[in-house]
Order: C-alpha cells, then structure tokens, then sequence
C-alpha cells in the first residue's frame, strides 16, 4: 500500500504568530525585507536578491512588461508569462530592460536624410520622442544630431521633410564623455536643463544616452530592483518542451532569471532543462524550478542545480489541481517541509537554495505566515491580478469594477506546456478556472499598504530581518472557534 503521513495538510488559515519582545529599536522604519533569489555557497553572496520578498506569478493574466516595471521599482520581480510565443516574449523582456537606465543604449535612431514620417513611425514603434541621428542610422555611429518633440510640428511641417532640416545639429548639443560617472552626467543634464544628454567617444560616435527621467524615477523610488547597469531586472518562464528555443531568446532578450513553469517539478523533464541551461552558459544563466511539496522533490532539483524552489500544488485560487487529480498539500506544510529540507541541504553541502511559497496566500498576514515558516519570497497571481498594472480588462461588476484572472491550466489560457508528462500537446482537461477578482486599484497603493502590515507584524514578534523572523518566529496552531473569535463577532457592524 502507499505510505501514509498521517500528520494533516495545513494552510496558511491555521496558524498564527505569538508575539515577541519588541525592542525600542524594532519600528517599522528599520525593517528590512531583502532576500535571496538565487542559491549561494555559505560565507558568499548571492548572485541576485530582492528587495522584498515578492514576485509575481507567470501567468497570462498577471505578469507582462508592465507588471515587470511596476513591480521591480518596488524592489521585487515579474516572471514574464511562457504561454505565448517565444518572439513575443522576449520583446516583453527587452521592453523592461530598455525602460529604464543609467547608460541606455540608444534604440531610437535614424538619419539626416530620414523623414518627420519616418520620425513618426519609430516614435510609435518605441514610444520614445528623443531620437540620437547619426550618420548611419545605428546606436554607435557618428552622432550628427538629436530630435525631440520639440523640433517639428505636425500640424504645420510637410511629412516628408528632412531630418536634416529640423535636428538640432551635433554642434549645439551638450554632450559628456566617454568614461563619464553617471552621476556627473546627470549634473549636465540638471545644469543646463536639458532632458538628456548624448556620452559620445572620442570620435564623436555616440556610445549611450543618460535621461533626466531615470533620475527621477531612483529618487521617487528608492528600493527598485536594478542591475548593474541600472536597468530593472525582469525574470521570464520557460517550460520543459521548447526551452532550447525559448531560453537563448530570452537571454538575448536580457532576462536576467528564468524560472520553469509547470504544476508539477519533481520530474526528470525539469532535471534536463536545468542542466541544458547550466551547460549551455557554464552556469551563469539562473534558473528557478518547481513545484514540488516535500523534501524529496526539493532535494531532486537542488541536485540538479535550480537556484531557487518554488513551493505550493494545488494552493492557487483559480487552480482545481487538487480535485482534478486528488495531487497536492496544505501550503503550510509544504512551505514547512520544504524549509527543513533546505536547512538540512545548506549543513550538509554548503549551499543555500532559496524557496519561493507559490499559492495559498489569502490574507496579507498570510505572507508573513510563509517568511515564519522558512520562504525566502513569495509567488502571487490572484494579489498582483487585482492590480491596474496587470494586463487584464477591468469590468463593471454590480456596484463596482473586478478585473478578470484566468489559470494558466484552463482553456482560456491553454497552457498545456507546464503539464509536461510525456504526453499529447494538448490540453486533455482544466486545472485552473476562468474567474474575476476585485480591482484593487494602483500597485504602488496596494502594495504599499501590505509592505507595511508585514514590517508592522515582524516587529510585533520582535525581528528587524526575514531571517531573524525565521529564527525567533513562533506560530501556534488555531482551532477553527479560534480562527472566528479573531475575527469581529458579537456586534452589530455599521454600514453593512
């Protein structure tokens, strides 16, 4: 017969977390939710970590460029949805990298003898008015001019006049130098009151382009996720069928992790993809794996060198894994054994695996309920869905507006790639459902508000840092009376 745990499956809804001594030191400003994305070796590093421990489920209703910028100026990361086209997804990578920079390779670019029309139709490709002419047309040739939407009128200037005839010529420009701090470069562009500035060498061939709207966007939000070149970082899904297709692309495109989407991890087709990938780059492409829900699964892909796990079947609000196939666990168990299974690893090897809790996550409280029990960071869909930066329609609903959310296992999305079991290329029945969530308004707002209530808990229970919250955390299983008293009761509510 198959082996039984006899301990049940828990959610999140049945714990909760006893208080510690709160210092005077332990306010809310002094909380810092930072946390590794990608595996390190012990007294290292990690490659890459987030600001908060928040990313963005890869789902077609939840995670496209705009999500991706919203998400990492708040200092988390987007997993860019894998159920599209691989050409498509890769222009939503490069659309987050090229959004914002420091040094910012010029993608707008024509030259003197180009037309407004011309101008025109690059403006509407990139959405960029400021445009670098050179003499070939290409981001490193000789910088003879720049166009803004300044230069030309649409109402009154013919559209087939010349570049040329409207630029501002290269000998009017303030330009910096090659080699220049981007700090300097942002001192010319505050000087003169300029919107940019071109960095050209020392024979005049343009090299990058600095922004006054890059400046802005650090001091207006000062935890956002930036590479090394100050670009936002931007994580995409890959799954285990086209992967020697799609990953390259992606890389190309300037993902800076990948992460395998599918319902279920604990597979051999997941072993493959992660050692393909660590082959192919010699290890320097990231690459997240799961799901899986025990120790066994975590160990299998940890082996295979996953930089982080991603924990949680059946959790999700819109997936009906569970009653489609009777698979699944508690995520509080899951998140629970998985944690222990990644301590155990880290003494044994040497090598931290972070875990990502995917699913399960109803309440706020609920998220730091996951960080307590051992998650690094968190997966949301339905949180990030209610959002206006989701790519979904928001829709009148009664009195007021919902958005819609679809899983990715339904036959909305078609998602038959992340059920990878050797089988038909098609969708033989749903695991997720077609639904509507309540709009929520802006992400900033939102998550703001929740960013706080978890700062304001860790404090409660007396922890300035995830992993001191790991450490001193206690939780405490409640009873389904308890779960009610917690709640109002034994009133009568106004305005309802």
């Amino acid at each position: 017969m198959a082996r039984i745990i006899n301990e049940p499956s828990r959610t999140f809804g049945e714990y909760l977390l006893l208080p510690n001594l709160t210092t005077k030191d332990c306010i809310v400003e002094n909380v810092n939710l930072s946390t590794p994305l990608t595996r390190y070796k012990k007294g290292e590093e990690p490659e890459l970590k987030l600001n908060i421990p928040f990313s963005s489920a890869i789902m077609q209703s939840v995670s496209d460029n705009n999500m991706a910028i919203a998400l990492a100026k708040n200092g988390g990361i987007s997993f860019i949805y894998c159920s599209q086209s691989i050409e498509d997804e890769a222009e939503m990578v490069r659309k987050v990298k090229k959004y914002k920079a420091g040094f910012v390779i010029s993608d707008s670019n024509l030259t003197p003898d180009n037309t407004l029309e011309d101008v025109l139709k690059l403006k509407e490709k990139t959405g960029h008015s400021t445009m670098a002419i050179t003499n070939d047309g290409t981001s490193t040739g000789k910088l003879l001019g720049i166009v803004t939407g300044r230069d030309y009128r649409i109402t009154r200037d013919p559209l087939d006049k010349k570049v040329r005839d409207f630029m501002t010529p290269a000998d009017r420009l303030i330009v910096g130098k090659e080699g220049i701090s981007l700090s300097d470069a942002n001192n010319i562009i505050w000087e003169h009151k300029l919107n940019s500035v071109p960095i050209v060498d020392e024979d005049f061939k343009l090299v990058y382009m600095v922004f006054r709207k890059d400046y802005s966007d650090d001091k207006e939000n000062p935890r956002s996720l930036l590479d090394d070149r100050k670009r936002y970082i931007v994580g995409a899904g890959i799954n285990s069928r086209d992967y020697k297709e799609r990953v390259p692309a992606l890389v190309e495109a300037g993902a800076d992790i990948l992460c395998i989407d599918s319902s279920e991890g604990f597979s051999e087709w997941q072993s493959d993809t992660i050692k393909w990938i660590k082959e192919r780059y010699n290890g320097t492409v990231k690459v997240g794996a799961g799901n899986v829900v025990e120790e066994e699964g975590f160990k299998y892909l940890a082996d295979a060198g996953a930089d982080f796990v991603k924990v949680g079947i059946g959790g999700g609000s819109i997936c009906i894994t569970r009653e489609q196939k009777g698979i699944g666990r508690g995520q509080a168990s899951s998140v629970l054994d998985v944690a222990a299974a990644r301590d155990e690893y880290f003494n044994k090897t040497g090598i931290y695996v972070p875990i990502c809790s995917d699913g399960g996550i109803v309440h706020d409280y609920h998220i730091t309920l996951a960080l307590a029990m051992g998650a690094d960071f968190v997966m949301l869909g339905r949180y990030f869905a209610r959002f206006d930066e989701s790519p979904t329609a928001k829709v009148k609903y009664g009195n007021g507006f919902v958005k819609e959310y679809w899983g990715e296992g339904s036959n909305r999305a078609r998602n038959w790639a992340r059920y990878d079991l050797g089988g038909k290329t098609s969708l033989q029945f749903e695991e997720g459902v077609d639904s509507y969530v309540s709009y929520a308004g802006s992400l900033d707002d939102g998550l703001g508000t929740t960013l706080h209530k978890i700062k304001s808990t860790m404090c409660n229970c007396g922890a300035r840092t995830i992993k001191e919250l790991q450490d001193t955390g206690r939780l405490t299983i409640v009873s389904a009376t308890s779960i009610s008293e917690g709640s109002a009761h034994d009133v009568i509510l106004k305005n309802q």
